[in-house]
């Protein structure tokens, strides 16, 4: 009955065998279900698994069930915080999938592949970048992770910019939230939200990535270096499935000129950024990177957090955040 959260039914008739009978030790039980002494050992060892029992003081008893509304509070909570565990990981898989699409795009032949196209070097992205930008004619979407962005970069980037949304086409882009902490940046975003440009923030983004009227996407071949070399995508599916990447971002970013809201245990969005991260494995290098900060930075929030929820491994941060109601059991 209760072996979809967890409890099978040996284990579960143990359970129930000591709710009913709290005073039978190992050999009572034995007698009275039917089973060897050796199977209720290991009913009792999962049991204890699960927390479902717990030492007795009573002489010759070595255990007890613990009341069942308690335990079945017990199994929900594990059941909620592996279902958070394993969305964790499909939302580091749907941005893996996004690098994974522009690194196999980058390495088929230009010339067998019409919906896909290599550009080498930071001269021959930014002249395609220029191209894409002028026939453009009803949006342009960007992920700009990378943190502050230099001088150079943010003044070249104003004509074209100024062209885009002089013409009617609609601008969306997304930095990360570290970029409210470095004038420069905060002051080229500011002028595109002045001019028509929606403009949000988010603790990390999965992958740089330019989207021209939903039907061509430019992204990096090496995520490491946006400048190496880039990939120009138009096969129809794959377009899709980015534009709903972003969207997906994009709904739960904050607009530029709000401040970001604190959630659970009032926790900002960068460190619940940071706690899923913890869950999924990330080194501190690779979440500095996603945030934009140093990788100082990203040790002493980490550190920080897992001291907070007392826990020993980063899965295990991942599982006490949602238990302790840091993080959602699902969305």
């Amino acid at each position: 009955m209760l072996d979809v959260l967890g409890l099978d039914a040996e284990a579960e008739a143990i359970y129930r065998g000591m709710l009913t009978n709290p005073l039978d030790g190992v050999a009572a039980l034995a007698a009275r279900l039917g089973l060897t002494e050796e199977r209720i050992r290991r009913g009792l060892d999962r049991l204890s698994e699960l927390a479902l029992i717990q030492p007795s003081g009573r002489e010759g008893i070595g255990f007890r069930a613990i009341d069942p509304e308690t335990a079945m509070e017990v199994l929900l909570a594990r059941q909620q915080a592996e279902l958070a565990a394993q969305q964790m990981r499909v939302e580091a898989s749907r941005a893996a999938a996004a690098q994974l699409i522009a690194e196999c795009s980058a390495l088929r032949p230009r010339a067998l592949d019409q919906t896909s196209e290599q550009l080498l070097g930071p001269d021959a992205i930014r002249e395609r970048l220029a191209q894409l930008a002028g026939s453009a004619r009803t949006e342009v979407t960007t992920f700009a992770p990378g943190g502050a962005h230099s001088a150079e970069d943010l003044a070249a980037s104003r004509r074209p910019n100024a062209d885009l949304l002089g013409r009617g086409v609609r601008m969306r882009t997304v930095y990360l939230d570290s970029v409210r902490n470095h004038a420069p940046t905060l002051e080229h975003v500011s002028w595109l939200h002045q001019h028509g440009g929606q403009v949000r923030t988010v603790p990390d983004l999965p992958i740089r990535m330019i989207i021209f009227d939903r039907s061509q996407a430019v992204l990096p071949i090496d995520t490491s270096d946006a400048r190496a070399g880039g990939v120009v995508l138009r096969g129809a599916g794959t377009v899709a499935a980015l534009c709903a990447l972003f969207e997906s971002v994009w709904s739960t970013a904050i607009p530029l000129g709000s401040t970001p809201k604190c959630g659970a245990k009032d926790m900002p969005p960068q460190e619940r950024a940071v706690l899923k991260m913890l869950a999924q494995g990330y080194t501190d290098e690779a979440i500095a990177k996603r945030l934009g900060v140093s990788p100082r930075t990203a040790r002493r929030i980490a550190a920080n957090l897992m001291e907070r929820l007392d826990a020993r491994s980063r899965f295990e941060a991942g599982v006490h955040a949602v238990q302790d109601g840091w993080l959602p059991s699902s969305r």
